[in-house]
């Protein structure tokens, strides 16, 4: 039997624009790591947390790690526990995920620890746990892609279905993250509770459009699809430059472009050849609204959450 696991969980682009709590894809190029230990006291604590944590409380309940792998130890009532140790690559507040990855990283490395590992959909409903912690509700599309990675569609919360998504592989996702801080909470705040009906109608063809896009590899289809009309045009305001931003990207050659899970984060999905040319476009246009970014291009592909040592 291990005794001491490691496990790296990716970044996620939530939403995908168009898949409001249902569509997500993987980063692969930050995460967050969590090493866990197992202990003969039936209990789960948090020894540590590091790297770009902020101040993030160490109580299990109150931590999404934490509470992800008191979710899995009572649902198996374990007789023995965890000691977690959480080191955050994954800014708070940044719309990449960073509470699904460290709930996603723990309960993978703590799986590896049982005699008899559940399978990776169950996984998800002890994550699921977690991530209410950050954001007071329930939703799988930065966990799903986290822990199955790639592109993936999750359909339904007490009997989810994770169903991967191909994607073109000429494509890649231009990431970039302005420095300041958007909290899920105050990104869902913002959100009205009604829409209208032909609202409705345009985003659920824009949906089918973009996966219908992904699987016949149909650039065209996937640029036209390429179009929230709900969820951005509510939150865009609560990004800097946004609109200037997309403007850029578009302008560059992108398919698309919106806003990564509740911001502020801003992806761009683009042929390969002109991804340099997006991502130049959207750090100058944060640069003239003062805000300085970090970003990334990356492959959408990817693995998701695995053990990295043991």
């Amino acid at each position: 039997m291990l005794s001491d696991v490691t496990a790296f969980a990716p970044a996620t682009v939530a939403n995908v624009g168009i898949g409001f709590d249902i569509l997500g894809h993987t980063v692969e190029a930050l995460g967050d790591r969590v090493r866990i230990r197992r202990i003969d006291e039936p209990t789960v604590r948090i020894n540590s947390i590091t790297g770009v944590a902020g101040d993030l409380p160490v109580v299990p309940a109150l931590n999404t790690a934490g509470r992800a792998v008191q979710a899995m130890h009572e649902a198996l009532n374990l007789k023995f526990g965890f000691e977690i140790d959480i080191d955050k690559g994954i800014p708070l507040g940044s719309g990449m995920g960073g509470s699904a990855a460290s709930a996603v990283a723990a309960v993978v490395a703590a799986n590896a620890l049982l005699e008899d590992p559940v399978a990776r959909i169950n996984l998800l409903r002890f994550a699921m746990e977690g991530e209410i912690v950050a954001s007071g509700s329930v939703h799988v599309d930065n966990i799903a892609p986290c822990l199955f990675g790639g592109l993936t569609l999750t359909v339904g919360i007490d009997h989810p279905r994770v169903k991967s998504i191909p994607v073109p592989p000429s494509l890649r996702c231009v990431i970039v993250h302005p420095h300041m801080y958007l909290g899920t909470r105050e990104a869902r705040a913002v959100l009205k509770s009604d829409i209208t009906r032909s609202d409705f109608v345009w985003q659920t063809a824009n949906l089918a459009g973009f996966i219908s896009g992904c699987y016949s590899n149909d650039l065209d289809m996937i640029r036209e699809s390429f179009n929230d009309v709900i969820i951005e045009p509510q939150r865009q305001s609560l990004i800097p430059g946004f609109k200037d931003v997309k403007r850029g990207a578009m302008s560059a050659g992108a398919l698309g472009c919106s806003i990564s899970g509740a911001g502020p984060t801003v992806f761009a999905w683009v042929e390969f050849q002109y991804a340099e040319a997006v991502r130049g476009a959207m750090v100058a246009a944060f640069e003239r609204h003062n805000l300085k970014s970090d970003y990334w291009i990356s492959s959408i592909e990817n693995y998701g959450a695995r053990v990295v040592k043991a």
